[in-house]
């Protein structure tokens, strides 16, 4: 089977042939095929990560009859003029409710979400299967053509516009780099990059995750990966989670097979981590983690919405005990003063 995607904004696109296969006929030989269907939401990154796990279920059961269901338009994909600060305190789970009511409705046999827009708490009847191999989870600097090779961040002028979403990277921004202008940039990833070279931004925050899979072209107008300690990453970000009915074991087992332990080790000790600290609450969070043997090393550094504050720890233990880590390094930054910054973002704080 030929599968063919054209992406890309306006008249240009890119064809991808995203695989080229051949699947055998339902019921051939006799034999009873596993029908799977998978839902996902319509962008193009989102159907690229789809098309991931499809190729990752097919290479250990190629005998599955596998069905993407027509891509949805969640939320927060709808509604581009608010911060997702503020659309998140109104409507938790942005990105994914509409999929989870798919999936509670019986419309999917399971889900594929990036695991950085997946609320810690999920509703009942569903579970998180399955955590795929992460993608590089840093995030990525991408400048206008003008500002390519001068510099990065540090080498932008005062009052050079740049753009992000996440409040995470505006208080490192405003903490490392006050000399520049944060602005709000919404949309998927060509309409940032549209807004950034029709001269509306000298420079654009994305994960470096997302432009990795998008395609070389994407890649290639990353200006600098931004790393840690400076530059923590969101938590899950750049990992594939695979969501579905708490009671389907047989799907449950096949999520299981593709999954990537490491990848699962390092992404739950950071949601845990989370969890504990404040759920759904939106702040400026970042995490750092690593898998040495059996060793499993998580780092935190909570920010105030202004960069003027910060508290940093970090914690190690056994990777079979990732949620246990997480708690424990999230009492810890309790201990030295994290809940006093939390608890600003809980009380009185009128989204904006």
């Amino acid at each position: 089977m030929l599968r063919l995607l054209c992406f890309g904004a306006g008249a240009v696109g890119t064809v991808l042939v995203l695989r080229y296969r051949r699947r055998r006929s339902a019921g051939g030989g006799g034999k009873n095929v596993l029908s799977v269907r998978i839902g996902t939401r319509k962008s193009d990154l989102a159907m690229i990560q789809t098309y991931h796990v499809e190729s990752l279920l097919l290479g250990l059961f190629p005998d599955i009859r596998i069905a993407i269901q027509e891509g949805v338009s969640a939320h927060g994909d709808n509604v581009l003029d608010q911060s997702l600060k503020a659309l998140a305190a109104k409507t938790p789970g942005l990105f994914t409710k509409e999929l989870e009511a798919g999936l509670l409705m019986g419309q999917y046999d399971f889900v594929v979400h990036s695991l950085k827009d997946m609320p810690t708490t999920l509703p009942d009847g569903l579970v998180l299967a399955a955590i795929t191999e992460r993608e590089d989870p840093r995030d990525a600097l991408v400048v206008h053509e003008k500002h390519r090779g001068k510099g990065g961040l540090a080498g932008l002028a005062h009052g050079a516009v740049v753009g992000t979403s996440s409040i995470r990277r505006e208080a490192v921004l405003r903490r490392d780099y006050p000399h520049l202008k944060i602005k709000l940039i919404r949309g998927n990833v060509n309409t940032r990059l549209a807004k950034l070279d029709s001269g509306e931004y000298d420079a654009i925050i994305l994960a470096v995750a997302g432009l990795v899979r998008l395609g070389k072209e994407f890649e290639a107008r990353i200006e600098a990966s931004l790393d840690p300690p400076q530059f923590m990453y969101g938590v899950g970000q750049g990992a594939l989670g695979l969501q579905c009915r708490a009671g389907d074991e047989k799907i449950i087992n096949m999520l299981k097979a593709i999954e990537h332990p490491d990848t699962a080790a390092r992404c739950k000790s950071e949601r845990s981590l989370l969890y504990t600290l404040q759920g759904g609450c939106q702040v400026p969070l970042g995490v750092y983690s690593q898998v040495d043997g059996d060793k499993l090393t998580l780092e935190c550094t909570i920010l105030s919405e202004d960069g003027t504050q910060s508290i940093q720890k970090s914690a190690s233990g056994h990777k079979s005990s990732p949620e246990k880590l997480g708690i424990t390094l999230a009492n810890e930054l309790i201990k030295g003063g994290a809940g006093d910054l939390l608890n600003s973002f809980r009380v009185g704080d009128n989204p904006r």
